[in-house]
Protein backbone atom coordinates (compact mmCIF):
# COMPACT_ATOMS: atom_id res chain seq x y z
CA UNK A 1 0.00 0.00 0.00
CA UNK A 2 1.50 2.88 -0.90
CA UNK A 3 0.69 6.14 1.76
CA UNK A 4 2.07 8.51 -0.57
CA UNK A 5 0.40 9.42 -3.77
CA UNK A 6 2.69 9.74 -6.56
CA UNK A 7 2.98 13.05 -8.99
CA UNK A 8 4.72 13.68 -12.20
CA UNK A 9 6.14 16.72 -12.44
CA UNK A 10 7.89 17.83 -15.67
CA UNK A 11 10.05 20.58 -15.25
CA UNK A 12 10.70 22.62 -18.25
CA UNK A 13 11.90 26.11 -19.80
CA UNK A 14 14.98 27.10 -21.97
CA UNK A 15 18.70 26.45 -21.18
CA UNK A 16 20.08 28.50 -18.43
CA UNK A 17 16.94 29.33 -16.70
CA UNK A 18 17.56 27.59 -13.34
CA UNK A 19 15.40 24.24 -13.37
CA UNK A 20 18.30 21.95 -12.56
CA UNK A 21 19.30 24.40 -9.66
CA UNK A 22 15.28 24.58 -8.54
CA UNK A 23 15.11 20.43 -8.67
CA UNK A 24 18.43 20.48 -6.36
CA UNK A 25 16.64 23.11 -3.97
CA UNK A 26 13.76 21.37 -4.04
CA UNK A 27 15.70 17.97 -2.88
CA UNK A 28 17.83 20.00 -0.35
CA UNK A 29 21.10 19.42 -2.38
CA UNK A 30 23.90 21.26 -2.40
CA UNK A 31 23.67 24.02 -6.07
CA UNK A 32 27.52 25.09 -6.13
CA UNK A 33 28.64 23.54 -9.22
CA UNK A 34 25.48 22.75 -11.53
CA UNK A 35 26.12 22.25 -15.25
CA UNK A 36 24.15 22.61 -18.43
CA UNK A 37 21.88 18.96 -18.36
CA UNK A 38 22.52 16.93 -21.34
CA UNK A 39 19.88 14.61 -20.64
CA UNK A 40 17.29 15.15 -17.79
CA UNK A 41 17.88 15.19 -14.01
CA UNK A 42 14.68 13.13 -11.99
CA UNK A 43 14.50 13.48 -8.07
CA UNK A 44 11.74 12.20 -5.86
CA UNK A 45 10.57 14.94 -3.10
CA UNK A 46 7.84 14.74 -0.47
CA UNK A 47 5.51 17.13 -0.12
CA UNK A 48 2.05 17.11 1.74
CA UNK A 49 1.12 13.79 1.18
CA UNK A 50 2.72 13.82 -1.99
CA UNK A 51 5.69 11.77 -3.96
CA UNK A 52 6.32 14.37 -6.35
CA UNK A 53 8.62 12.68 -9.30
CA UNK A 54 10.15 15.91 -10.81
CA UNK A 55 12.01 15.38 -14.42
CA UNK A 56 13.98 18.07 -15.15
CA UNK A 57 14.64 17.94 -19.11
CA UNK A 58 17.53 19.83 -20.84
CA UNK A 59 16.23 23.29 -21.90
CA UNK A 60 18.89 23.40 -25.15
CA UNK A 61 17.49 24.40 -28.58
CA UNK A 62 19.15 20.53 -29.73
CA UNK A 63 17.10 18.85 -26.82
CA UNK A 64 13.72 20.85 -27.25
CA UNK A 65 12.53 18.37 -29.83
CA UNK A 66 12.73 15.62 -27.32
CA UNK A 67 10.49 17.24 -24.47
CA UNK A 68 7.58 15.77 -25.96
CA UNK A 69 8.64 11.78 -25.09
CA UNK A 70 8.11 12.74 -21.92
CA UNK A 71 4.82 14.64 -22.16
CA UNK A 72 3.03 11.12 -21.42
CA UNK A 73 1.03 10.87 -17.96
CA UNK A 74 2.19 14.51 -16.66
CA UNK A 75 0.22 15.52 -13.56
CA UNK A 76 1.33 18.84 -13.50
CA UNK A 77 4.07 21.25 -15.72
CA UNK A 78 6.29 23.73 -13.98
CA UNK A 79 7.83 26.02 -16.89
CA UNK A 80 10.98 27.98 -15.85
CA UNK A 81 11.57 31.74 -16.90
CA UNK A 82 15.13 33.58 -16.87
CA UNK A 83 13.05 36.72 -15.76
CA UNK A 84 16.25 38.45 -16.05
CA UNK A 85 16.94 37.53 -19.77
CA UNK A 86 14.83 39.97 -21.06
CA UNK A 87 16.43 39.10 -24.43
CA UNK A 88 14.74 35.73 -24.53
CA UNK A 89 11.06 36.04 -23.38
CA UNK A 90 9.66 35.81 -27.35
CA UNK A 91 11.62 32.46 -27.02
CA UNK A 92 10.29 31.10 -24.25
CA UNK A 93 7.14 32.71 -24.74
CA UNK A 94 6.91 30.80 -27.88
CA UNK A 95 7.76 27.49 -26.56
CA UNK A 96 5.48 27.45 -23.46
CA UNK A 97 2.79 28.34 -25.97
CA UNK A 98 3.79 25.11 -28.18
CA UNK A 99 3.51 23.33 -24.86
CA UNK A 100 0.06 24.63 -24.09
CA UNK A 101 -1.13 23.54 -27.51
CA UNK A 102 0.40 19.85 -27.35
CA UNK A 103 -2.16 17.13 -26.82
CA UNK A 104 -0.51 14.97 -24.56
CA UNK A 105 0.03 17.98 -22.18
CA UNK A 106 -4.03 19.09 -22.25
CA UNK A 107 -5.53 20.01 -19.35
CA UNK A 108 -2.63 19.56 -17.38
CA UNK A 109 -1.80 22.31 -14.74
CA UNK A 110 1.15 24.74 -15.68
CA UNK A 111 3.45 26.84 -12.82
CA UNK A 112 5.53 29.17 -14.74
CA UNK A 113 8.21 30.09 -11.94
CA UNK A 114 9.67 33.67 -12.66
CA UNK A 115 13.11 32.67 -11.39
CA UNK A 116 16.24 34.66 -10.45
CA UNK A 117 14.44 37.43 -8.70
CA UNK A 118 17.51 37.86 -6.74
CA UNK A 119 19.09 40.04 -9.82
CA UNK A 120 18.02 43.44 -9.66
CA UNK A 121 17.64 43.04 -13.80
CA UNK A 122 14.71 40.54 -13.49
CA UNK A 123 11.32 41.73 -14.68
CA UNK A 124 8.48 41.49 -12.25
CA UNK A 125 6.64 38.31 -12.07
CA UNK A 126 3.23 40.57 -13.44
CA UNK A 127 5.18 41.70 -16.70
CA UNK A 128 5.88 38.44 -17.88
CA UNK A 129 2.65 37.18 -16.98
CA UNK A 130 1.18 39.81 -19.10
CA UNK A 131 3.93 39.31 -21.92
CA UNK A 132 3.01 36.19 -22.23
CA UNK A 133 -0.91 37.05 -22.20
CA UNK A 134 -1.40 34.09 -19.11
CA UNK A 135 -4.85 35.51 -18.96
CA UNK A 136 -5.76 33.60 -22.03
CA UNK A 137 -5.49 30.53 -20.60
CA UNK A 138 -8.70 28.95 -20.24
CA UNK A 139 -8.31 25.02 -20.46
CA UNK A 140 -6.48 24.39 -17.46
CA UNK A 141 -5.54 25.93 -13.73
CA UNK A 142 -2.11 27.71 -13.78
CA UNK A 143 -0.31 30.52 -11.53
CA UNK A 144 2.83 32.44 -12.16
CA UNK A 145 4.91 32.19 -9.21
CA UNK A 146 8.40 34.67 -8.35
CA UNK A 147 11.05 32.72 -6.95
CA UNK A 148 15.10 32.78 -6.89
CA UNK A 149 16.03 29.10 -6.96
CA UNK A 150 19.57 30.31 -5.67
CA UNK A 151 18.19 31.63 -2.67
CA UNK A 152 14.87 29.45 -2.55
CA UNK A 153 12.83 32.42 -1.77
CA UNK A 154 9.19 31.68 -3.59
CA UNK A 155 9.69 27.57 -4.36
CA UNK A 156 8.10 26.03 -1.60
CA UNK A 157 4.70 28.84 -2.29
CA UNK A 158 5.05 27.06 -6.06
CA UNK A 159 5.07 23.83 -4.93
CA UNK A 160 2.05 24.61 -2.68
CA UNK A 161 0.34 25.50 -5.26
CA UNK A 162 1.36 22.51 -7.21
CA UNK A 163 -0.02 20.13 -4.46
CA UNK A 164 -3.21 22.11 -4.37
CA UNK A 165 -3.82 21.71 -8.45
CA UNK A 166 -2.88 18.31 -7.97
CA UNK A 167 -5.75 17.62 -5.24
CA UNK A 168 -8.61 19.80 -7.35
CA UNK A 169 -7.59 17.14 -10.07
CA UNK A 170 -8.11 14.62 -8.46
CA UNK A 171 -11.56 15.21 -6.84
Amino acid sequence: MNLFSEVRILLLGLDNGGKTTLLKQLASEDISHITPTQGFNIKSVQSQGFKLNVWDIGGQRKIRPYWRNYFENTDVLIYVIDSADRKRFEETGQELAELLDEEKLSGVPVLIFANKQDLLTAAPASEIAEGLNLHTIRDRMWQIQSCSALTGEGIQEGMNWVCKSVNSKKK
